[in-house]
C-alpha cells in the first residue's frame, strides 16, 4: 500500500452531498498490496465492506461514490469512445475505398462492443430505476416526517424550537434527495442520447438511386408519365345554354372608296 491509502484509516465516511455515514475501521488487500475493500463502521448498520474504488480521499474526509454513478460513467465513457473509433473508420474507408477489406475486421469487433454495452445499459437502467424508487420512497418519509412533527407541535407535544430541528434537518435530506434524483435524470439522458445516435450510425443507409426509386413506388408518388389516350367515341356537342355566350363577332374593314388620285392613276396603267 502506498503511504496516501494507508492514511483512509480512521478517516470519516460521507456520501457526495455531505452525509455523514461511518468511519474507516480497516482494509483488505491482495497479495500484492492494494486494498480491495474498505471496512466502515456505519453504527447500526453494521461494519460495511466497500470496494476501494468508491471511496475518494480529500483532507480529512472519505467521499463515498454510489456504485450506479461508477458503471453509469464507465458505460458513457466506452459507448462514446466506441462510436468515434466506428465514426473514423467510417470515415477513413470512405476515403479510400480500397481499405474496405482491410477495415472490415475492426469494423465488427466495433459493433460486437456495442452489442456487449447495450447489455451493460440494460442492467446499469434497471440499477437507476430501483434507485429512483427507493428515493422517492425516502422523500416520503422524510416528509411524513415533518407532517408528523407539524401535528405534534399543534398537539403541544413538542416545541416550536424542535419543530423547526425537524424540518430543517428533513428538508436537508429532501435536498440530498433532490440533487441525487437529478444527476439519475442526467445520466439516464445521456445513456439515452447514446443510444439514439448508436442507433443512427448501424442503422443502414440507402443511396440516391435507391431512395428515389423506392420514393416513387409509393403509393400516391407515382408520376403519370403517359398521355391521356383519346376518346374512341365523339362527343356530343351540348345545346348552348342561356348562360352560353355567342361567340364574339368582329365587323369586317370598311371597304375605301376610290378617290380621284387612284383613278387617274388606274388610267395612266391602261
Amino acid at each position: 500500500m502506498t503511504q496516501d491509502d494507508t492514511e483512509i484509516i480512521g478517516k470519516n465516511v460521507k456520501d457526495m452531498y455531505g452525509t455523514f455515514m461511518g468511519k474507516v475501521v480497516g482494509t483488505i488487500t491482495d497479495i500484492d498490496g492494494s486494498i480491495q475493500s474498505v471496512g466502515v463502521d456505519c453504527g447500526s448498520q453494521g461494519l460495511q465492506q466497500i470496494q476501494h474504488e468508491q471511496l475518494v480521499v480529500q483532507g480529512d474526509v472519505v467521499i463515498f461514490i454510489p456504485r450506479w454513478r461508477l458503471d453509469s460513467q464507465r458505460l458513457i465513457r466506452e459507448k462514446q469512445l466506441t462510436l468515434r473509433r466506428l465514426k473514423a473508420l467510417i470515415d477513413i474507408v470512405s476515403e479510400n475505398d480500397d481499405m474496405k477489406a482491410d477495415a472490415e475486421i475492426i469494423h465488427e469487433k466495433y459493433k460486437s462492443k456495442l452489442v456487449t454495452l447495450d447489455e451493460t445499459e440494460i442492467e446499469i437502467k434497471s440499477k437507476l430505476d430501483s434507485r429512483l424508487a427507493e428515493l422517492d420512497e425516502e422523500i416520503k418519509s422524510a416528509k411524513m416526517l415533518v407532517f408528523d412533527a407539524k401535528v405534534q407541535c399543534k398537539s403541544n407535544e413538542i416545541s416550536e424550537a424542535t419543530f423547526e430541528t425537524v424540518r430543517t434537518c428533513s428538508n436537508g435530506v429532501i435536498e440530498r434527495i433532490t440533487h441525487e434524483t437529478a444527476e439519475i435524470a442526467n445520466v439516464k439522458g445521456r445513456i439515452a442520447d447514446l443510444e439514439v445516435e448508436a442507433h443512427e450510425m448501424m442503422a443502414p443507409k440507402q443511396n440516391i438511386q435507391e431512395s428515389a426509386v423506392s420514393y416513387l413506388d409509393t403509393p400516391g408518388s407515382q408520376i403519370q408519365a403517359i398521355l391521356p389516350e383519346a376518346p374512341t367515341e365523339p362527343m356530343a356537342e351540348s345545346a348552348p345554354t342561356a348562360e352560353s355566350h355567342a361567340p364574339a363577332t368582329f365587323p369586317e374593314p370598311p371597304v375605301a372608296e376610290a378617290t380621284e388620285g387612284d383613278w387617274l392613276a388606274r388610267m395612266e396603267e391602261q
